[in-house]
């Protein structure tokens, strides 16, 4: 008979899930929107001279999900009675929210205007997550560095392709 193992053996499983789970939920809600649209509806849309092609969007976010699981990860194996890691984790799944919601405003409701309009508190929330992880862990508050960069690039592409489209 084998051994059950204790609640404090199953915690690095729990917090593995804590931070991995919503994250894959975030990606699959993402592309369950955008998928459907990208061949008909964003093919249509004028975009800028500086918009990546198609295919390094999926390598992209693939990295992007993967550090962002990895910091939050880092977060939640920290003690529970560190100072302000309520806070960061409400930051995190904030700007991830925020994150799953940009699919559905730009791509599933066609509209380049909400995507700013999402992209933008998204974009502030990524670096208040990354100044409040900074406070508890410097690898999980630079692993999301990567993130903020590439999002204040979608920032200047979803505008132009707004600007370019009304």
């Amino acid at each position: 008979m084998m051994p059950r193992k204790t609640v404090d053996q199953q915690k690095p499983l729990v917090k593995a899930g804590l931070a991995a789970i919503p994250v894959i939920l975030t990606l699959l809600l993402g592309q369950w929107a955008t998928l459907p649209n990208i061949e008909g509806w964003y093919a249509g849309l004028a975009k800028p001279a500086f918009n990546p092609p198609n295919w390094i969007f999926g390598p992209v976010w693939t990295f992007l999900y993967a550090s962002m699981s990895f910091a939050v990860w880092r977060i939640w194996i920290l003690p529970g009675d560190q100072p302000q890691k309520s806070a960061a984790l409400i930051c995190f799944y904030l700007q991830l929210a925020f994150n799953a919601a940009w699919s559905w405003a730009f791509f599933a409701l066609h509209s380049p205007l909400l995507g700013v309009i999402n992209i933008v508190p998204q974009w502030i929330l990524i670096l208040l997550t990354i100044f409040k992880f900074r406070l508890l862990d410097r690898i999980a508050s630079y692993s999301l560095v990567p993130l903020a960069v590439w999002v204040a690039f979608a920032i200047a592409l979803n505008f132009e392709i707004w600007r370019l489209n009304l």
